[in-house]
């Protein structure tokens, strides 16, 4: 490890210690610390790198495609390009005003550390898209929904990949759905109705049929990077350190889990197949990024299988903040 990045880990593994145990800490419980920040660490600058792609992937969309052709696109983005084509304001400007609504009732609905992502992430965006000089591609109207829909679904779920959003919708879509008791892509297909409606009368029909292939085309891109906001994960996780990552499941992020018995299959030499206790929770796809980098912390060789969750019913998955 580089001896700078030791130290910085050792004097915070130090400073976390002293303020848990009043200064009276064990070798062994500094050697775990810096273990669990090591961790902390690693995750943090994969999902800064997911966030950086993002906002570049997004920004060639943008400058690349949409704005030199006045086109638009749906949610808080497609929203701030229509204003722009009407009123000629700067779209960086736009992105940050139209979004921080959204993301301070995500820093309600969804978490704290949700919300300084997005906001991170989507600064970033209105930086790159005020100061960036991006090729303009070309003037094909078919190619820029296309690719312009491409890059920006692109921008959209990797920066989703990274836990945060450079999109507000996604997180009034939640809220909503959540309230009216509808499915988070019912809740999106009913803002962006009212986007595009407003597009075809102050823009045109043509424009606004564009603006419907930029969005769904985008609308797939993340639905394959990230197989949809609007979805639940249902993880099984098997490891030796059952009893410390249900714990954590419970106590540290607050979501419900089922344990049942399960006992392996495979044994060398016709030994007694070992038995374990497998758990199984459900948690949303924003949520995936700090579930993994806690049961990280607890045991890196752990078996995790995750699936799609279509639908649920009951429980508290829906009822309880989403801890991020």
């Amino acid at each position: 490890m580089n001896p700078f990045l030791h130290y910085f880990l050792l004097e915070r593994a130090k400073r976390k210690l002293g303020k848990k145990h009043q200064g009276v800490y064990t070798q062994k419980d500094l050697v775990s610390e810096i273990r669990l920040e090591q961790v902390e660490l690693v995750h943090f600058l994969k999902e800064l790198l997911y966030l950086m792609i993002g906002v570049a992937a997004a920004g060639f969309g943008l400058k690349g495609f949409l704005l030199p052709n006045d086109f638009i696109d749906g949610g808080a983005t497609g929203l701030s390009l229509l204003i722009r084509v009407l009123s000629g304001w700067p779209l960086g400007l736009l992105l940050l005003l139209i979004n921080l609504p959204f993301l301070f009732l995500g820093a309600r609905t969804i978490g704290r550390k949700f919300a300084i992502k997005s906001i991170v992430a989507i600064l970033a965006l209105a930086i790159v898209v005020h100061f960036i000089p991006y090729p303009v591609v070309t003037d094909d109207k078919l190619l820029i929904s296309v690719f312009g829909g491409f890059f920006l679904g692109l921008g959209i779920g990797m920066a989703m990949r990274g836990g945060g959003v450079i999109d507000g919708t996604e997180v009034l879509a939640i809220y909503l759905s959540r309230k009216w008791h509808i499915t988070v892509g019912d809740a999106l297909l009913l803002i962006n109705l009212l986007i595009f409606s407003a597009g075809a009368y102050l823009l045109g029909v043509e424009t606004a049929l564009y603006a419907i292939l930029t969005y769904l085309v985008a609308a797939k891109t993340v639905n394959y990077v990230v197989d949809g906001v609007e979805e639940y994960i249902g993880v099984t996780i098997i490891s030796d350190q059952h009893e410390a990552i249900r714990l954590m499941l419970t106590e540290k992020m607050g979501r419900a889990c089922t344990i049942y018995m399960g006992k392996q299959g495979y044994s060398k030499y016709g030994g007694r197949r070992k038995e374990t206790e497998i758990i199984y929770t459900v948690v949303t796809r924003l949520e995936l990024a700090r579930l993994s980098t806690e049961i990280d912390k607890i045991d890196k060789k752990a078996f995790i299988v995750m699936d799609l969750v279509k639908d649920l019913k009951g429980g508290m998955i829906k009822k309880r903040p989403l801890n991020i």
